[in-house]
């Protein structure tokens, strides 16, 4: 069986530039490979944005040309909305939906592994926005449980974001290289053949589901599990459990079971 891949749909136009003095700093809210984001506050209309700084060289990084032309096509609400791409003397900024209920992975690890229900309530919205971003033609090539935020509302919508990986089919060919994080690769894209990115996504969605569940990576080795020899060997292999203390319904590990495939062209 395929997992589930999906088609179709024209990208929207959305300005490029902008003054910059629009927005005032409220605080540092992170920092990574790719530079420093920022809690903003526009100005104009008080409301809050996150901006992402990248220092502008000779060329701007493939990934970030990537993100910006892929996450500007993009409108759904369980994605983190592009506003604007803003250029300064020495920075290029992208500015973005603030979503301040946090990482989905920091709730996990303050609030422990998720009922079935819970999991279910988050895995619906990941699904919708994955399912949607595909069919944009999108593949995102890096969904994780660190790439997922909250919106902080009470019953808190999920927003899908980080699309220096991603893929768009109307401009790319298949995908070969191997990107994302280690814990939520599918075996095909381990494998450097060419894949199809749609249905790696739907992969690491499987991860995302079983780390609400479970509290734990599938595919790492309980004992070592920064062995990332030992995790590759795993995956493919497709060598998983659910551990006895979990209680999940026998269509929740159905749906794991179908999602974990080796080889999903040739199920």
């Amino acid at each position: 069986m395929d997992r589930p891949a999906i088609s179709v749909g024209p990208g929207m136009d959305m300005p490029i530039m902008h003054d910059s003095d629009r927005y005032e700093l409220v605080r540092d809210i992170g920092s990574g490979n790719f530079g420093v984001a920022r809690l903003m506050r526009d100005k104009q209309t008080d409301e809050l944005v996150a901006v992402k700084y990248i220092e502008r060289g000779e060329k701007i990084d493939e990934n970030v040309q990537r993100e910006i032309i892929n996450h500007r096509s993009l409108r759904h609400p369980n994605i983190v909305r592009f506003k604007e791409v803003i250029l300064t003397p020495t920075h290029l900024a992208i500015v973005m939906e603030y979503a301040s209920g946090g990482e989905l992975f920091e709730r996990i690890c303050n609030a422990g592994r998720f009922s079935e229900d819970e999991a279910r309530f988050f895995f619906q919205q990941l699904i919708s926005g994955v399912s949607y971003c595909h069919t944009m033609q999108v593949c995102h090539r890096d969904l994780k449980l660190e790439n997922t935020l909250l919106d902080g509302s009470p019953a808190p919508r999920l927003k899908i974001c980080d699309f220096g990986y991603s893929k768009s089919s109307v401009l790319h060919s298949q995908p070969k290289s191997t990107v994302g994080t280690p814990a939520y690769i599918a075996p095909e894209v381990l494998l450097k053949k060419e894949y199809d990115g749609k249905i790696a996504d739907v992969w690491s969605c499987g991860v995302t589901l079983y780390v609400m569940l479970v509290g734990a990576y599938p595919f790492e080795d309980p004992e070592e599990p920064k062995n990332f020899r030992k995790t590759i060997h795993r995956i493919l292999n497709v060598q998983y459990s659910i551990p006895d203390y979990v209680h999940i319904s026998p269509e929740c590990r159905h749906l794991i079971s179908r999602i974990f495939i080796a080889d999903p062209a040739k199920d």
